[in-house]
């Protein structure tokens, strides 16, 4: 075989495996939009909601978005409580976690009906500590609150820490225009790795390697 016969295969190869790379992206985004725009809260144990950034135990106005979705749901009756996740940054006094409980008692939740995971750094590392916490308690079903664009990723993760979830995504939350569909790009990319090296090593190993991907 000559080396332009073995080029050309090599070619070939490569434009099919290219080919079949874009395909799977797109379909993964197509998911991750529709499941975007899909409401799917149901009656469960708990309302789990996605940490964000806070200023010195303020919300921010993307936390703030997300706690007043969680708020709405638990006023409606879905479930009798309500988890605020998410540890603290770097230099911070306060957890993303205690600001977000901090605003719902002021909102007139009880503070019994308040739980709190104040140790993740990340959406898998949250969950996977709410699971531990919830299952403890015989708490296994709940709702995950975030913005829309991150519904796909936490509904799979959720599934792999042992959560029957379901996504009820805010739609009041600030970020929207181009910087939502970079989010929504970016997500495409977690989600569609994340089936291939599962959420956890990607969140705790690949996501080392590729700065922002876990």
């Amino acid at each position: 075989m000559t080396p332009l016969r073995i080029f050309k295969i090599g070619l070939r190869v490569a434009l099919v495996f290219f080919a079949l790379l874009f395909l799977y992206f797109f379909v993964t985004f197509i998911q991750v939009w529709r499941q975007a725009r899909a409401d799917n809260a149901r009656p469960s144990d708990a309302i789990v909601v996605l940490g964000a950034a806070q200023y010195d135990g303020r919300p921010s106005p993307v936390l703030q978005a997300r706690l007043d979705h969680a708020l709405e749901l638990y006023k409606k009756g879905i479930a009798p409580v309500i988890v605020v996740t998410g540890g603290r940054q770097e230099g911070d006094r306060f957890t993303e976690a205690t600001a977000g409980a901090t605003y719902l008692h002021e909102h007139g939740v009880p503070d019994d009906a308040i739980l709190r995971e104040t140790t993740g750094r990340s959406s898998w590392e949250s969950l996977a500590a709410s699971a531990r916490f919830l299952e403890e308690r015989g708490m296994t079903s709940v709702v995950l609150v975030s913005d829309p664009y991150h519904a796909k990723r936490i509904d799979a993760i959720a599934s792999e820490v042992g959560l029957d979830a379901v996504t009820s995504p805010t739609q009041t939350s600030p970020i929207d225009g181009p910087a939502e569909w970079r989010r929504f790009a970016t997500e495409t990319l977690r989600v569609g790795a994340g089936r291939i090296f599962g959420y956890r090593r990607l969140d705790s190993q690949v996501g080392e390697l590729v700065q922002g991907l876990g």
